[in-house]
């Protein structure tokens, strides 16, 4: 939905984009949604994207040259007027009129390194000097751009403490941005997202065995954990209450929103979370945790949502209390639409491209 008169008048930008093979997820949906907004707004708007993986630490100089020796000054004879890097090492492409809307740096050799989620490890000489590099990379790329923008207040935190790097909070409206809905509040807590261990649905499966009421899960989405999560919750005896949908199209997303009692969503020190927003735009209260990162930015304990404990237990009562008080919940949800009211594409596409 296009919010206001922003005319792109055939400017011409390239979105840099990093892909990993076989996954989507929240930043492929970012970059795709970004380049609709900017067409329809009259911009010439193209995706460049480049593979990313690193079986081996020598992939990551690999990665990082091949973003260097990009041109995109030109393209097919024609000036590209604007390029926008978003997540590592995809902002390594050189052009004079290069800005930053960051998703998310190399997690694993910052935030992440010394969790279960990283497999770095700083006393090993060969990762030592992988992550020297990285960091190396991203003072360049990042220090040459002309303006730096983060996705979340979280993501640029870490930028200023890991790099020094000021950077200015542009919020993403979700794909679904315009079409989410109001409806009942039914007996299930609906989540959506990759099923990837850091994402921690297992704490949703979990928190069934202890709630007192029959609180349904609908949990959307593919990932390695698929089978983990189908595993266990079959051990706690509460599979008749945990549905596992795959991949949902957008339309039933849109329903699921409407349908369920609230949403979930606690990974650890999540980027931003698109589930946060879409859930508040269907007004519906969200539950998540006290170490979700980027989440909390949104989610206020008690007025539009609950921040638990990383614990199952804790999050069982607090879904019990929605369920036992759905008034309450339909307050908390109506809190959580006011709270990502101002969140717009229209501010995103003139800061990104005030410069093209």
């Amino acid at each position: 939905m296009i919010d206001g008169p922003i005319e792109g008048k055939g400017r011409r930008v390239v979105i840099c984009a990093t892909q990993v093979p076989f996954a989507w997820g929240g930043a492929e949906i970012l970059v795709e949604c970004l380049c609709d907004q900017l067409r329809a707004r009259g911009f010439d708007a193209e995706v460049v994207t480049l593979p990313f993986q690193w079986p081996q630490r020598v992939d990551l100089a690999k990665s990082g040259l091949a973003w260097r020796l990009l041109d995109l000054r030109q393209v097919g004879g024609k000036r590209v007027d604007l390029v926008v890097g978003t997540r590592f090492p995809s902002y390594l492409v050189r052009h004079p009129n290069k800005v930053v809307w960051l998703i998310h740096q190399l997690r694993q050799v910052y935030d992440l390194l010394g969790t279960p989620y990283s497999d770095f490890a700083e006393d090993d000489e060969r990762d030592a000097r992988a992550i020297a590099m990285v960091r190396a990379m991203d003072r360049r790329g990042l220090g040459e751009a002309r303006r730096v923008f983060t996705i979340s207040g979280n993501v640029a935190e870490r930028l200023q403490r890991h790099n020094g790097i000021a950077a200015s909070v542009l919020y993403p409206p979700p794909r679904l941005d315009g079409r989410l809905r109001e409806g009942p509040f039914g007996d299930a807590v609906f989540t959506i997202g990759r099923l990837d261990e850091i994402k921690r649905v297992d704490l949703l499966v979990r928190a069934l065995k202890h709630t007192e009421h029959p609180v349904r899960a609908r949990i959307a989405g593919t990932g390695p954990q698929l089978e983990t999560l189908a595993a266990l919750a079959a051990k706690l005896g509460v599979a008749e209450r945990v549905d596992f949908l795959g991949f949902v199209a957008d339309e039933q997303v849109v329903e699921e929103y409407a349908a369920c009692l609230a949403a979930f969503y606690a990974p650890y020190d999540e980027d931003y979370g698109f589930v946060t927003v879409e859930a508040f735009q269907a007004g519906k209260p969200m539950v998540t945790t006290a170490d979700a990162g980027g989440i909390l930015e949104l989610v206020e304990d008690g007025t539009n949502g609950f921040v638990c404990a990383p614990e199952p237990r804790a999050i069982a009562a607090r879904l019990d209390q929605l369920w036992s008080d759905r008034e309450r919940a339909r307050r908390m949800g109506e809190a959580g639409r006011e709270r990502v009211r101002e969140i717009a594409w229209d501010t995103v596409i003139e800061q990104l491209t005030a410069s093209a």
